[in-house]
């Protein structure tokens, strides 16, 4: 079963502290925690494709090896990849990219801010 745009924003929206906002559109979703991107999505997309931060030297990995993931699409093609979810790989690792691209934001914040967060 491959991840539906539905549960692609649970998901994220699971994440602490994680709001969706609409900045760019209705059309597209932007997950945020406090006040920094980590996730990107047009949810009814068909197919349903998200862009995540990821660590620049693993970034280029991922890409080699998934045909599914690639640069991240009108962001900094150096910390993000796009993953079009297609069912050509697991919808756990879908979520994993997912949840490191929440925890490298996190990393980034402030001391004060990551405390709260977990």
């Amino acid at each position: 079963m491959t991840l539906t745009g539905a549960e692609l924003r649970l998901h994220c929206l699971d994440m602490p502290a994680a709001v969706e906002d609409f900045p760019f559109g209705p059309e597209t979703s932007v997950f945020k925690v406090m006040g920094k991107i980590f996730a990107l999505s047009t949810l009814s997309g068909d197919p349903l494709q998200v862009s995540v931060k990821c660590d620049p030297e693993i970034a280029v990995g991922l890409r080699a090896g998934h045909p599914a993931i690639t640069a991240g699409y009108h962001l900094n093609k150096r910390h993000w990849n796009t993953v079009t979810v297609d069912g050509s790989l697991p919808d756990a690792m879908v979520r994993d990219l997912v949840q490191d691209s929440f925890d490298l934001v996190v990393d980034s914040l402030p001391r004060y801010q990551r405390i709260r967060l977990r």
